[in-house]
């Protein structure tokens, strides 16, 4: 008996051209095994609603074709079914599709779901609301409202208003409460990660599984202007644990007290909320379809990004030992100025 399938199709989302994609998926999906249907979405939502109708319609896969946007909205209408939830990566950043090593081939992911391997896997919800891949608050929740305001999509957007943004962003002091206890301290960002990346293979939490029950915490520390080139190559070189600027811990459900309400992101999308933000994972809450061929080590730091990463750390500490030989002689001049 044939599975039913349908596609659910951002027009819109990502910088990823989608015209010729229902003909791309009428020659490559195996006709033998699936009955299919495409539908588009028009309007912010819509694609919630549609999953919803195909889980009481009885449909054994929705597609997600479009971006973690996308993905979210459709995944938050799965849970917790029987329905499973496969990806076409069309985004910008394409974080969950990257982190479960879907291809990034329009032809080869659907390719994939051909092969129909499910697996029942983690997410995470804050404040009620599921996310798939990752949420925060602070500085990666601010640029993620920037990111939306900016009418335009791209990496090359996100780092304008990083680097914009960044070194005028103030850290917010916070109270986390976990199995472990209770601490304050002051952040420039927190994030919690179901999957390892924001997209765009930037690893925010390069051992975050989806299959484990937990959520891996990441807090960023205040930093100046030296340390934000380092950060931001650890991202990509998956070396963010090392950062002495990171302390790391795993939870399945925490509770985070800020001082005003403001900005959190689920999945890339922000939202304005109160000062309290409780988070927590479901343990394997929704099937997947996922690549057979993922190869894991893959997932390893790259060389070539990771002896960058490495000597622009060295360079770092030379310029911190200048700077602190030029204080000191900078004090050593204006004494011997007082003596005059």
């Amino acid at each position: 008996m044939k599975k039913k399938i349908i596609f659910i199709m951002n027009p819109i989302s990502g910088t990823v051209s989608k015209t010729g994609l229902p003909e791309l998926i009428e020659r490559t999906i195996d006709k033998d095994k699936f009955q299919y249907e495409i539908v588009f979405t028009d309007w912010a939502g819509h694609a919630t609603e549609l999953a919803a109708d195909a889980v009481r319609n009885g449909i054994d896969i929705v597609v997600a074709v479009g971006g973690d946007g996308t993905v979210n909205e459709i995944g938050r209408a799965l849970v917790h079914t029987d329905t499973a939830m496969a990806i076409v990566p069309c985004g910008s950043g394409n974080g969950l599709a990257r982190h479960l090593m879907l291809p990034m081939s329009l032809k080869k992911s659907v390719e994939t779901i051909n092969r129909c391997v499910i697996h029942d896997l983690d997410y995470g919800v804050i404040n009620g609301i599921p996310f798939f891949c990752t949420c925060g608050m602070g500085f990666d929740a601010f640029v993620s409202m920037k990111f939306a305001e900016a009418g335009k999509r791209g990496p090359i957007t996100y780092a304008e208003n990083v680097l914009r943004e960044g070194l005028r962003y103030k850290p917010e002091t916070y109270t986390i409460t976990d199995g472990e206890g209770t601490k304050r301290l002051k952040a420039f960002l927190i994030a919690c990660a179901n999957a390892s990346q924001y997209g765009n293979n930037a690893y925010i939490a390069p051992q975050a599984s989806m299959s484990d029950g937990l959520l891996d915490v990441i807090i960023m520390e205040p930093f100046d202007v030296f340390d934000a080139p380092q950060i931001s190559m650890d991202l990509f070189a998956k070396t963010i644990g090392n950062n002495s600027k990171i302390k790391t811990l795993k939870a399945d459900k925490l509770i985070i007290r800020r001082e005003n309400e403001g900005y959190i992101h689920f999945d890339g999308d922000p939202i304005i909320t109160g000062k309290e933000i409780e988070i927590h994972t479901e343990h394997k809450g929704i099937k997947i379809v996922v690549n057979p061929d993922a190869d894991k080590s893959r997932r390893t730091p790259a060389r070539v990004v990771n002896a960058i990463s490495e000597a622009f750390n060295m360079l770092r500490e030379d310029i911190d030992i200048n700077r602190r030989s030029i204080l000191v002689l900078n004090k050593k001049i204006l004494r011997r100025l007082n003596n005059l």
